[in-house]
């Protein structure tokens, strides 16, 4: 409850409820104003406790860095490490990844990270899965033509499925491989910032998978 009250303090916290989210979000095509400059937006999705945001947006000052996940108590730690070092290009989303469409306009967005998310391996929870066709199409119609989705997981079952999806649907793969810290040159961005539970992983020997793509639906 303390961090429930603590992120209603923070000035990088949006936290509005499903129906103000479905009635029109008045952030939506206007985050720029909200961060105050035209650089560049880059969306985490199930951020948990923000890591990989604020790491991000560390590491990137010039671009503006988000991170959604509905379970506020969670990303309160990286939003308040981020007001902490005066991180003003770092933003948290309290809200449904489902909702994102009406969160974000038509070519807001430049990338979406998706980073060691549940894989919901049963068939029943096949739906949950951020990688699903529906979920896809979701991305394509906020991310910008030139924008593209990062998928980094500990889970073989879903690095093969989304490779799967991407290949029946044709979509453009710019970088893919089922262990990315023993692959050729693998991009600096999947391989420089480590979460808690990634080091743990990695400390087990467990191969972390990494894809990049662009989708192509329209």
């Amino acid at each position: 409850m303390k961090r429930f009250r603590e992120n209603e303090s923070f000035s990088n916290v949006i936290q509005p409820t499903r129906d103000e989210v479905i009635r029109g979000l008045p952030l939506k095509g206007g985050w720029q104003t909200f961060f105050k400059n035209n650089n560049p937006i880059v969306l985490e999705l199930g951020c948990g406790k923000g890591e990989y945001t604020v790491s991000l947006a560390e590491k990137y000052p010039n671009k503006n860095f988000i991170g959604i996940d509905i379970k506020g108590a969670r990303f309160w730690r990286g939003a308040k490490t981020a007001l902490e070092e005066n991180l003003s290009n770092v933003a948290f989303l309290r809200t449904q990844i489902e909702l994102i469409d009406f969160c974000f306009s038509k070519n807001e967005i430049s990338e979406i990270w998706i980073t060691f998310p549940d894989p919901q391996i049963k068939y029943k929870r096949t739906k949950h899965r951020l990688v699903t066709q529906p979920f896809l199409k979701k991305y394509e119609g906020i991310l910008k033509i030139d924008g593209f989705v990062h998928l980094k997981t500990d889970s073989e079952f879903l690095h093969g499925y989304l490779l799967g999806l991407l290949h029946e649907g044709n979509h453009e793969i710019l970088f893919a491989h089922h262990d990315i810290y023993n692959s050729t040159s693998p991009p600096d961005e999947a391989t420089s910032i480590q979460t808690f539970y990634e080091k743990q992983y990695l400390e087990k020997n467990k191969s972390i998978t990494y894809v990049k793509f662009k989708t192509n639906f329209f």
